[in-house]
């Protein structure tokens, strides 16, 4: 039987990340999903606010690989907007949750045209971090404190499947984007709570 880390709480610095991100599996699916992250929903991506400076700046190296629709809801709302919940998101296609940055190949797979930029050395920011942590979900707290918090949602269920599969942890999946905004050092902490963690179950 499998012990349930979900209730559970590491505090690493000012980070308080929830036990499933350590227990849980996780693999991105692509070839099952074909980007559906960036097209479902009901508003685009999380944004920190100095991601927005960043996304307009680098524009023209990106937005000629977004489709028609998404450089016309740039165009007309800007390079963000505030969610149902107050958030500030990327913006979306009007009438879908497409996120405005996106775009589709020549199989109609969802593809990130910032990132599909920055692989071809054209842009220097990847995308945002939201995205890049996914499924790990960032809040800053009340206190100061950011919570890592996994979010989980029925279009990734193969990916959950698969990250089992091959026994990959979520925070071992996310490696490259964890280390990149929180720092090795932090990532470290994290593989050796889950060390503790396991060798205790």
């Amino acid at each position: 039987m499998t012990k349930d880390y979900s209730g559970a709480i590491i505090s690493i610095g000012d980070c308080l990340v929830h036990g499933d991100v350590i227990s849980e599996y996780f693999c991105c699916d692509y070839q099952a999903c074909k980007g559906a992250c960036c097209v479902a929903g009901e508003s685009g991506a999380p944004l920190d606010v100095s991601e927005v400076r960043i996304l307009e700046r680098y524009y023209p190296c990106y937005s000629g690989l977004m489709g028609p629709d998404g450089r016309k809801a740039v165009s007309g709302r800007g390079f963000f907007e505030i969610d149902s919940d107050g958030d500030v998101v990327t913006p979306v296609v009007e009438g879908s949750g497409e996120c405005a940055y996106s775009f589709f190949d020549e199989d109609e797979n969802c593809r990130c045209s910032i990132e599909r930029s920055f692989i071809s050395g054209k842009c220097p920011f990847r995308k945002p971090v939201s995205c890049s942590l996914y499924p790990i979900r960032v809040t800053k707290l009340e206190s100061g404190f950011l919570e890592l918090k996994l979010h989980r949602w029925e279009i990734c269920k193969n990916a959950f499947e698969l990250g089992k599969d091959k026994n990959i942890r979520v925070f071992e999946f996310l490696h490259d984007a964890i280390a990149a905004r929180f720092g090795e050092e932090f990532y470290s902490a994290l593989s050796e709570a889950s060390k503790r963690f396991f060798a205790a179950s």
